[in-house]
């Protein structure tokens, strides 16, 4: 080593390279660490810095490239150095050959590796858009080595049949699990109610209409066998908009009643309505598959401009039916406040931790209303749940347990469950079902 250097220069040196060295860490790790989504968002609104930072990602091999070659040179020149020094100072000796190689390796981990990197971990955004400005000009500099090394990288990428990383030029995709995880990773911006909605709409795919529908035994509908004065005082004390008209049983469905169609005809008289009146009014009835997915069905009655459908089986069979309203409610929760005679009325946990249901409700509402997990693998309504578990019709009453709460039968009627008390009780972990 020249004798008219000082010692302050050699050391300013390899502060110089360490420092370097650390840009070069830190920069690697936030580049890589930054939220490509958050990213792209900035870009939108117009950030430049932004544009600059996805310009570098948007060829990762290029970028990785300078970077690894600039960290490895500084750290090879400082490594260069410190023997150097240590060869002047100390001579040939194996042990200051190795005492230097010792001290330079903890230096160059510590100051230059670890700590930079865990800083660009931490800090990765305004890491990353602030030294986007820097590596530019370098990138464009370094492009014949970065060109050269690259040449050797993608032989020997070619060679194991994995494709180069021109990664980032698609933009990021996510699946829908992967969305579900960033809404919930989001919990700190995203409310409540807000994120409740978005898990939900991911949802709607798994839900059929099967799950939602109101069941066959439970529709509201017209019998035109019946009287017309019959039919005008259940229309009057009707909640629904729309209901079916059928002969004799609901499984002969005729078409579907409009009442903001039927107003017109009362006002004109309604001493004077007659059945065939009510059948000129009716349109025609709108059939949904069953096991169609709640997302597609909510198209469907986009497309189709329809409100209201009846679910049927593959032999025509009428199995429920489905509102828009329904579907609404499996996104945002309930719309309207229950109505009287319902079994999905007023379905409460009352002060001393029971509550008396109807057994056609339907299992997912009772989870949501009540807090509890009953199963919705297999059955859809609670007399259906309670049924498969006893695997008969019970003729006396009887308890069957879930974690969570007991369902105590209460009233049995024509082959079906028709009351029941559900008791809230410490659910066990890991405990089954018993009678």
């Amino acid at each position: 080593m020249p004798e008219h250097i000082p010692l302050w220069a050699h050391v300013l040196a390899l502060a110089s390279l360490l420092l370097v060295s650390a840009f070069f860490s830190i920069v690697e790790t936030a580049m890589m660490a930054i939220n490509r989504i958050r990213l792209q968002h900035l870009v939108r609104q117009g950030n430049v810095l932004a544009r600059h930072t996805q310009a570098l990602l948007g060829r990762t091999d290029r970028l990785l490239s300078v970077i690894l070659i600039g960290n490895n040179l500084a750290n090879t020149a400082a490594t260069t150095l410190v023997t150097a020094i240590a060869i002047y100072d100390f001579g040939l000796r194996e042990w200051a050959l190795g005492a230097a190689t010792v001290i330079i390796a903890f230096v160059i981990l510590v100051f230059s590796e670890i700590t930079p990197k865990i800083i660009g971990a931490t800090y990765p955004e305004p890491i990353a858009l602030a030294t986007s400005v820097v590596l530019r000009p370098i990138l464009q500099i370094a492009t014949p080595a970065v060109w050269f090394v690259n040449l050797f990288v993608q032989a020997i990428l070619r060679l194991l049949r994995i494709a180069g990383s021109a990664a980032g030029n698609g933009g990021v995709r996510l699946s829908p699990e992967e969305l579900r995880t960033v809404v919930l990773e989001g919990s700190s911006f995203i409310p409540h109610q807000h994120r409740s909605m978005l898990l939900n709409v991911f949802d709607l795919e798994s839900l059929t209409v099967d799950d939602i529908m109101t069941p066959r035994a439970n529709i509201d509908g017209l019998d035109l066998d019946r009287p017309v004065g019959e039919l005008l005082e259940q229309i009057k004390t009707s909640y629904h908009g729309e209901l079916p008209a059928y002969d004799g049983d609901i499984s002969r469905t005729q078409g579907i009643l409009s009442l903001r169609k039927l107003l017109p005809v009362l006002a004109a008289g309604a001493a004077s309505l007659t059945r065939d009146q009510l059948r000129g009014l009716l349109a025609e009835p709108y059939w949904i598959p069953t096991g169609t997915s709640l997302l597609q069905q909510l198209q469907m009655f986009q497309e189709n401009r329809q409100h209201l459908g009846l679910v049927v089986d593959e032999y025509g069979d009428l199995l429920g039916l489905v509102t828009v309203d329904d579907i609404v409610e499996e996104i945002i929760g309930e719309i309207a406040p229950p109505r009287p005679g319902l079994a999905s009325g007023a379905v409460r946990w009352s002060p001393a931790g029971d509550a008396v249901v109807d057994g056609s409700i339907s299992l997912r509402l009772l989870n949501r209303r009540l807090g509890i997990a009953l199963p919705l693998g297999g059955p859809k309504t609670l007399n259906g749940l309670l049924l498969e578990r006893l695997e008969q019709i019970p003729d006396a009453p009887c308890c069957v347990r879930f974690p969570g709460c007991a369902a105590e039968i209460l009233q049995t009627h024509d082959q079906a469950v028709r009351s029941v008390r559900l008791i809230r009780v410490p659910a066990m972990p890991g405990a089954a079902e018993t009678r």
